[in-house]
């Protein structure tokens, strides 16, 4: 039994990694979080990238031990190794701290290798490193981001982003769009496919039977009863109470400030927040060194840091790989969860005829 448990396990799962932006952090807390020789138990990753810029960062965290294998397409994985796949072979100059359109291009060559890789089931997972959107943009990326790409790459209308830690799960409306635009976005409709998406994904991702949800208001104090704005009377109220008399547990609209400053966030499993910074601010703020962003709704599994490129630390030893890991072991989780949700409900117990039959004869 010790011996098998000291193995792992027999099918690691295959988690393809993004380079990410190779000018901000991303190389740097691939390489830190992969030194933890334990997560080789239950895993084997491979990173899309370069072996020239991850030998480059390696030099420059030289007290780190990190061996990896070089290999050229993904069925050639070796097993509990590191796997490095160049996805270019051009002589790239790396300048940490400094983006550019270079680094952009970068950026998409090993997101769309790797998706295609997870798309035909070369890998199991993807786990993405960070990289610029303008960066990406000046390479002709058409997405505001990984999560707007991979929910078209998958055929998703619209994917829900889900930022993730060991206390808190924190979903959203709307995301990479301006302040000044988001009440028009938000509808009736809108918010109760979003509460539909975040309790399908809590039961399938995260193995909750009966997920709570708490949703946010838009405005301060949640409207004050209409004084401070109307979304909440006519469109996020109504959107919980046609929830509520579908089944689904579904508490609110809450004021922002006072249920993240309070305990009241304990009692539910997750929270919808209406815009990116209303959930976002407040999820770094007490989950920053842990925190997971993921893209749910979608059938595929892709978890990322809830961090940016930090350019300002680039290349100086300084970036914490905290996020970084807790992405990986979460795309590992949820992959498990997604398996054991699918089998358990895969079979589900029906009357048989020989039960009707008994009960006539009992009668």
């Amino acid at each position: 039994m010790e011996k098998e448990k000291e193995m792992g396990n027999p099918n690691p799962i295959k988690i393809g990694i993004t380079i990410g932006d190779i000018n901000g952090v991303g190389p740097e807390v691939i390489i830190k979080a992969l030194s933890d020789s334990r997560l080789f138990l239950d895993c084997t990753p491979v990173i899309y990238g370069s072996t020239k810029v991850i030998s480059f960062y390696k030099k420059a965290l030289n007290e780190i031990e990190f061996n990896y294998q070089s290999i050229k397409d993904a069925s050639e994985l070796h097993v509990r190794k590191i796997n490095v796949i160049n996805v270019w072979n051009d002589e790239v100059e790396i300048t940490p701290g400094t983006p550019s359109e270079a680094s952009g291009k970068y950026a998409i060559q090993s997101l769309e290798k790797a998706a295609q890789d997870l798309a035909s089931g070369k890998i199991d997972v993807l786990v993405t490193a960070p990289f610029s959107k303008e960066a990406v943009a000046k390479s002709g990326f058409l997405f505001t981001g990984h999560t707007e790409y991979l929910a078209e790459m998958s055929g998703v209308p619209e994917a829900l982003m889900v930022l993730v830690s060991s206390s808190l799960r924190v979903a959203l409306v709307t995301v990479h769009v301006p302040i000044k635009d988001v009440a028009a976005l938000l509808t009736k409709d809108k918010i109760m496919k979003k509460i539909a998406a975040f309790e399908d994904s809590l039961k399938k991702d995260f193995a909750l039977v009966k997920p709570k949800i708490a949703v946010l208001g838009l405005n301060p104090h949640a409207g004050e009863n209409g004084k401070l704005g109307q979304e909440e009377k006519e469109i996020i109220t109504p959107a919980i109470q046609t929830c509520k008399a579908e089944g689904k547990l579904v508490f609110g609209p809450f004021a922002a400030d006072g249920f993240f400053g309070s305990t009241a966030r304990n009692q539910f499993d997750g929270v919808l927040a209406m815009y990116h910074d209303q959930g976002l601010a407040a999820f770094k703020a007490i989950s920053f060194e842990d925190g997971v962003n993921f893209t749910a709704g979608l059938p595929i599994v892709r978890t990322s840091p809830d961090h940016g490129t930090a350019y300002d630390i680039a290349g100086k030893n300084e970036a914490s790989e905290s996020s970084f890991r807790s992405a990986i072991y979460l795309a590992m989780d949820i992959f498990k969860n997604r398996k054991f949700v699918k089998g358990i409900n895969s079979n589900p117990l029906a009357i048989g005829k020989h039960e009707g039959d008994r009960s006539e004869r009992d009668n």
